[in-house]
């Protein structure tokens, strides 16, 4: 491409052929001020946040580039232009103001530093620039995750910076062993990916195969740990999340002295936390705060209510439909005084209240939270009377509906919540053609997927496919922690495939 050396302004042409063509191929930094100032603004394709500031320093001229909207002005002014008025002699290496400052002699460390937030100091005639840190730093508090509330203990969140998220993991493991590992991912976004564990705990081949996926993502943009999930799970078309993710940091201290891995990415408050078993999407900090007996009677109620937030509706279906003879004569009488008025089958009932549940649950996810949950509650009774009186769903229905929405959110994690509130439409069919023997293959059919599932090689259904007995003790129930004394999740890893 061309390169303009002079001062003359460009033209629309040559703005365009710029953007159009390739970057300058020059890498060294220029002598002269002008031919660095004309080149550092082609490479970036002149860009109106690229600020410069220009001042002369011991009858040299000199400039400062950086980019506005990434530095933190009074920085710049408080920790460079004020301490440099203070000097008086020449320039020389005895008295140099910048001395210790980081330098350099190429553009591509220029670039990458401006995009980081320092300031570069071009100083004319001088074939190297200089770096100041002015970042600014612009992130909230370490609140307590919105999705992830517990009674009691810890209240800290992750936030989207990074560098404070590791932080709070230093802070809570104060151990040589923790090792934290950076990849940089996405064409575009550079965005930094972090991955923590513990060296002794973590087995070296899910490290390795978690390095070796990260590593072969090839995309323009991660903005996201989110983002990454698709790229590195095991089996994309599987309905059920294969990383545990979390804002808690006491669930990824937990965790990694589990012998997991934490993937952190910048820009992302959530960490995901691999690999995962079916069991650690219904456990949740509050288990281990609360007595022994209170924590296991809410973890089972939690595993319960899987089992009821799958198979309520198409119970339903396929007593109505199939199986009228299992209820009581008094039950019965009630359930047919509410269907006789219903013009279509139970399928088509249980699928409009179905519907309608999640067409309110996401109109309240994005109105605005101050009437977000008064449209939520007002909607559902008001639609739920007015549907009833209307003849389109029947009392039963209702209650059904209710029970089955009840049971998807008492999961601890929104992922997995997800997960069961789909698997319950397949289910529903199964019903509808072969009642109960159509809910018996379905289920076979979820056991089997369960059992031959694998996150990063580890079975995803253990203890129970394989079945350990030893294991159950702290999957299903909540034991006293000084039980806890084994990790199970080496035991369960297989060959890794990267």
């Amino acid at each position: 491409m061309r390169f303009h050396y002079s001062n003359l302004p460009l033209t629309n042409s040559d703005h365009n052929e710029i953007a159009q063509n390739s970057e300058p191929v020059v890498t060294t930094v220029f002598r002269s001020i002008t031919d660095n100032v004309n080149y550092l603004e082609a490479k970036f394709l002149y860009t109106q946040d690229l600020k410069n500031r220009r001042f002369v320093f011991n009858h040299k001229d000199c400039i400062a580039f950086y980019f506005e909207t990434l530095v933190d002005q009074d920085k710049l002014q408080q920790n460079f232009f004020l301490q440099l008025s203070e000097f008086t002699s020449k320039f020389n290496e005895a008295n140099y103001p910048f001395r210790n400052l980081p330098n350099t002699t190429s553009f591509d460390d220029v670039t990458e530093k401006l995009l980081g937030g320092f300031s570069a100091i071009y100083i004319d005639g001088e074939q190297r620039v200089f770096f100041i840190e002015t970042a600014a730093n612009f992130a909230r508090t370490t609140s307590e995750p919105e999705n992830e509330r517990v009674v009691r203990g810890s209240h800290q969140g992750f936030i989207e910076n990074l560098t404070i998220n590791l932080n709070l993991l230093r802070h809570r493991i104060v151990d040589k062993s923790l090792y934290v590992q950076y990849i940089t991912l996405g064409d575009k976004t550079n965005t930094k990916v972090a991955l923590a564990y513990i060296k002794g705990l973590a087995d070296e081949k899910i490290v390795e195969t978690a390095i070796a996926r990260l590593e072969s993502i090839s995309t323009d943009m991660v903005f996201s740990t989110e983002f990454l999930e698709e790229y590195i799970e095991d089996s994309t078309a599987s309905p059920f999340p294969q990383m545990l993710n979390t804002e808690r940091p006491d669930r990824v201290e937990a965790n990694l002295m589990e012998g997991k891995i934490a993937i952190f990415a910048d820009g992302s408050p959530t960490a995901l936390l691999i690999p995962s078993n079916f069991f650690a999407f219904y456990q949740s900090p509050d288990d281990y705060n609360s007595r022994v007996y209170v924590g296991t009677f809410i973890r089972v109620i939690r595993l319960f209510s899987f089992v009821v937030a799958v198979t309520l509706p198409a119970i339903y279906i396929a007593v109505i439909g199939f199986h009228y003879g299992v209820m009581p004569q008094q039950l019965a009488i009630t359930v047919k005084g509410s269907i006789d008025n219903i013009p279509y089958p139970p399928l088509v009932e249980a699928f409009i209240m179905e519907l309608t549940i999640e067409l309110i649950r996401e109109a309240g996810i994005r109105l605005p939270s101050s009437i977000g949950t008064t449209i939520s509650i007002v909607g559902g009774l008001v639609i739920g009377d007015a549907i009833v009186k209307a003849g389109l769903v029947s009392n039963t229905m209702i209650v059904v509906v209710a029970m089955t929405a009840i049971a998807c959110y008492v999961v601890p994690s929104s992922e997995m919540s997800s997960a069961v509130r789909l698997l319950r439409f397949p289910m529903m069919f199964a019903a509808s053609l072969l009642g109960f023997v159509g809910i018996v293959f379905g289920l076979m059919a979820l056991l089997i997927h369960l059992c031959t599932l694998e996150s990063f090689g580890s079975p995803y259904f253990a203890p129970i496919a394989p079945f350990r007995w030893n294991s159950l003790k702290d999957a299903i129930l909540r034991m006293p922690i000084f039980w806890n004394k084994n990790r199970h999740i080496n035991r369960y890893s297989k060959k890794m495939k990267k």
